[in-house]
């Protein structure tokens, strides 16, 4: 019997996409699916997929950026299952792509409120849960490769991503005595429908061109949908999870053909720390004792 069989998992954004892929696969460890999304019919659709291949599910109609909402489908996965051992912070929108000028509020806050807000408002209502218990459990943050690495023309996005990956990164330290695994997923372009993220843009928040309907037919567009078709599987991402989780990985890359783009990164970074020390401005930082914060 592997460690998930019997267990509790709550996966945000829940009924496709990489949310899905990783129901599934935990669904074929023996985990118990709670399914959170705010698409209804989406919900409807993922949970009698799951119910055929035998998996205990719970589905709950959820909007990330509500607290509320996720007090809601807490309280309604105890009464089903009795405990939660296991937190996906899966749900994500991608932003309309433009430049600083051309990014404006109501983009900044809704990418923020359901990539950034979203994982945390998960992560404060579920995690007591799971120190309430004892058994020790599991958070898995969804993040991006935008969250290793700066993407133009995508400021919002990468900003929420790049805050994931440090989050997680702070919670894995403050968890661990608790006996709470913490990973981040940092995927590449996966088969989803991130691109189309605008069908569940609050109308408040939508332009006048997306609120009229149009379709964003330009090159760069159809460029991404063609990226994106190309992209890895859900369910190999799903799979990936339940192995990076089981060696208690903290970061889980699905890309390895993107390790050379950030070993560039590491080595920029490097060379940065070589010239502040050869700084005369800072010779008397070079040698004190570093701080550390784990």
């Amino acid at each position: 019997m592997n460690q998930f069989f019997g267990k509790t998992v709550v996966i945000s954004g829940g009924a496709e996409g990489i949310g899905f892929g990783i129901a599934q696969a935990m669904g074929k460890q023996g985990m118990n699916v709670v399914l959170a999304d705010i698409d209804a019919n989406q919900l409807k659709i993922a949970q009698e997929k799951l119910q055929k291949e035998g998996v205990e599910v719970l589905s709950v109609q959820m909007d990330v950026t509500n607290l509320s909402q996720w007090e809601n489908v807490a309280n309604k996965t105890l009464e089903r299952f009795g405990k939660v051992h296991m937190l996906v912070n899966n749900a994500g929108v991608g932003s309309n792509p433009g430049s600083i000028e051309k990014t404006d509020d109501k983009d900044w806050r809704w990418v923020i409120d359901v990539n950034l807000m979203g994982v945390i408002y998960g992560t404060q209502t579920m995690v007591p849960l799971m120190k309430q218990h004892g058994e020790g459990g599991w958070l898995v943050n969804v993040a991006s490769m935008a969250g290793m690495m700066g993407i133009p023309t995508a400021g919002a996005y990468t900003a929420t991503k790049v805050a994931v990956v440090g989050m997680s990164e702070s919670w894995y330290s403050e968890l661990k005595p608790h006996n709470i695994q913490v990973s981040v997923l940092c995927p590449a372009f996966v088969k989803t429908r991130i691109n189309l993220s605008n069908r569940n843009k609050p109308v408040e928040l939508k332009s006048e061109k997306e609120n009229s309907g149009q379709q964003n037919n330009s090159s760069a567009a159809k460029h991404m949908q063609k990226v994106i078709d190309n992209g890895l599987s859900p369910e190999v991402v799903g799979e990936r999870v339940v192995e990076a989780v089981s060696n208690k990985e903290l970061y889980i890359f699905t890309h390895p053909n993107y390790r050379k783009v950030l070993q560039k990164r590491f080595k920029a970074i490097d060379d940065a720390f070589a010239r502040s020390e050869s700084s005369p401005l800072l010779a008397d930082v070079l040698h004190e004792e570093v701080a550390l914060y784990s």
